[in-house]
């Protein structure tokens, strides 16, 4: 017979310790464990509260981690936007390769941002002005609109996926009627 067989039999059984334990450390013991039981499911519960929390920031990284940069690319795009916005025929007819670039490079831009889940907010004249998405510059009354309809567009706002990086800059009538 092994040692290790030997030392098996002799080592006593659960049923065998009760005899050696009494009521009260036994009772004592089985408290304990389940306290450890208790504390180790609140640890894995934890643990998996933790690697959700952290999958979770991972992909709001991902997806808004670029919100800072796309902010300070909009100047870019406004600038761009407000240099073929005021060129007139005559310097077309003059400067048409360098505006045909401006616009190239409008787009390329318009298409990266595209890319990236950065979509513009267009208002028109005539829209219902609301506040999620629009920022009033000015309030006017203007015959022929109803109040808090959009007068004037100054610049486009833009969505990050779901989230507003930048409200459109409108005009609102004040008018009640026309």
């Amino acid at each position: 017979m092994s040692a290790e067989d030997q030392a098996a039999k002799t080592e006593p059984q659960p049923e065998e310790l009760e005899e050696f334990i009494d009521a009260s450390e036994l009772e004592a013991l089985r408290t304990e464990r389940d306290e450890f039981r208790d504390r180790f499911m609140r640890a894995l519960a934890d643990a998996e509260n933790s690697r959700k929390r952290a999958d979770r920031d991972r992909r709001e990284a991902e997806q808004y981690g670029s919100t800072r940069l796309a902010r300070e690319l909009l100047p870019v795009y406004d600038n761009l936007k407000r240099a073929l916005e005021s060129a007139n025929d005559e310097l077309r007819a003059q400067a048409g390769p360098l505006l045909e670039g401006v616009e190239l490079t409008l787009r390329e831009l318009t298409n990266v941002m595209t890319r990236h889940g950065i979509a513009p907010i267009t208002p028109k004249a005539g829209d219902v002005f609301d506040p999620q998405l629009h920022q009033a510059m000015f309030e006017a009354p203007v015959p022929g609109t109803k109040a808090g309809e959009i007068i004037q567009v100054m610049t486009e706002g833009f969505m990050l996926h779901d989230r507003l990086l930048r409200p459109a800059q409108v005009g609102v009538s004040s008018t009640t009627g026309g």
